[in-house]
């Protein structure tokens, strides 16, 4: 059994989350309640990452592992899963991939937090631009990629992109991505069904 410090509103524990599910082990992970902040410190986090950030997993043997991007491969590991390729031009292509969703999700974090962590009065509207402009530049180099995705969650990089569009319908619907992003929007569409990526839908 794993032990997960799990957040329904996270993006990176949706990530691990997909992948538990793909590779058949999401039945062996116990979801532990936490209250992941960027200022308030939750000191339950911190007992498995110091970070204090989520997903952050203990395995059946005691280990600590953070951030999601280790508890991914790790998990494939213990499943002997293909989530993510083993070498050549396709595992590369795929832990790039995996760091475009990320850096997505990361710029989409931090402006999210800009206005809704820092108080109004501090809130810079430059910061909150240069972190958008993050998201569309993400967003533009998806779209010409998309027509090559597989339309099922079966490597780590479609996951976390998969995963950072849908953080951006949970939290920036008014960005209205799709509008000029055809074949994203198309590739989404379809993806987003996959029964993993059903499962994890976030929530309030």
């Amino acid at each position: 059994m794993f032990k997960l410090y799990f957040a329904p509103t996270s993006p990176y524990v949706r990530k691990v989350m997909v992948s538990a599910h793909c590779l058949g082990l999401s039945e062996r992970i116990e979801k532990l309640e936490s209250a992941a902040h960027p200022v308030r410190r939750d000191e339950r986090i911190a007992a498995f990452n110091p970070l204090a950030k989520v997903p952050a997993m203990q395995t059946a043997d005691g280990l600590m592992l953070y951030d999601s991007r280790v508890i991914c491969e790790y998990l494939d590991s213990q499943a002997v899963g293909s989530l993510f390729p083993r070498e050549g031009q396709p595992r590369w292509l795929s832990l790039t991939r995996q760091a475009l969703g990320d850096g997505l999700l990361d710029a989409a974090m931090l402006a999210r937090y800009e206005t809704v962590a820092r108080p109004a009065d501090k809130q810079w509207d430059g910061w909150l631009d240069g972190q958008l402009t993050k998201v569309w530049a993400a967003l533009a180099e998806i779209e010409k990629q998309a027509p090559h995705f597989s339309h099922v969650p079966d490597d780590i990089g479609l996951i976390s992109l998969g995963c950072g569009l849908g953080y951006l319908d949970f939290r920036f619907a008014s960005l209205n991505w799709r509008a000029g992003h055809p074949a994203t929007a198309a590739w989404f569409a379809e993806f987003d069904q996959h029964p993993a990526m059903v499962a994890t839908r976030p929530f309030e």
